[in-house]
């Protein structure tokens, strides 16, 4: 089993539940961050798996935040839990894999943003998935970018997925900066701390409620090009 092919990896995550399933070897990621590269997390990573999980669109449909806050953390938690139990699951063969977990842990002062493990959406698009749009966020063919995500690294040698290329946005689009109600797009960062500061904020339950999700919902993509929903409106 120690030569694992990538078919029979995505056989079993999409048999454990995932929607959408990628594979980057790791020289893919030259150009991550220090502290932040797959080989900085486990020494002898050798390829990263990517498993995402779609959003329900209907919850940006609603007038009230709590059932898109409500699907985005439900959606984290199986993404975690399916990770975790993926890892459990190789290692009966002699496959060292480990779960990166889909929250940011921590501030990086160095680039005065916060960090998760590695980046999933950075990975997503080195493992073929999608492309990142000009609100930042990854889009994919399949749902567009109602879509989460999580990085699972290996010391399995794996076979990759071919990369998507382009600007996936359409020419000339502007709508999610003109529209950013804080200004945090138009640039080669998004102004993270802006963004958050404005997106989270406390419900009455002292829970945090995401208060803002238009760069998301106002994509001519946000659906992607190949989603039931599309296909329903046509």
């Amino acid at each position: 089993m120690a030569g694992i092919k990538k078919e029979e990896v995505k056989r079993i995550l999409y048999g454990m539940g995932a929607d959408l399933v990628g594979i980057a070897p790791v020289d893919r990621f030259g150009d991550a961050p220090k502290g932040f590269h797959p080989c900085d997390v486990l020494r002898h990573c050798r390829s990263v798996i990517v498993i995402a999980k779609s959003f329900p669109a209907g919850t940006i449909f609603c007038n009230n935040n709590l059932p898109y806050t409500l699907a985005k953390n439900v959606l984290s938690d199986m993404l975690d839990k399916l990770s975790v139990q993926f890892c459990t699951h190789m290692e009966r063969y002699g496959i060292t894999a480990v779960p990166t977990g889909t929250m940011s842990y921590g501030f990086d002062e160095r680039t005065d943003r916060l960090r998760a493990v590695i980046s999933a959406k950075h990975s997503a698009v080195a493992a073929g998935l999608g492309r990142i749009g000009r609100n930042t966020l990854v889009t994919t063919p399949e749902y567009g970018n109602m879509v989460w995500f999580t990085a699972v690294l290996t010391d399995a040698e794996l076979e990759g997925d071919d990369v998507l290329t382009g600007d996936p946005c359409p020419d000339g689009c502007s709508l999610c900066r003109d529209h950013c109600p804080v200004g945090a797009l138009g640039r080669t960062e998004m102004d993270q701390m802006a963004c958050h500061s404005y997106t989270f904020k406390k419900g009455d339950s002292e829970s945090i409620v995401f208060n803002c999700h238009t760069c998301r919902t106002i994509c001519p993509l946000c659906l992607g090009t190949r989603n039931r929903l599309l296909e329903a409106d046509g």
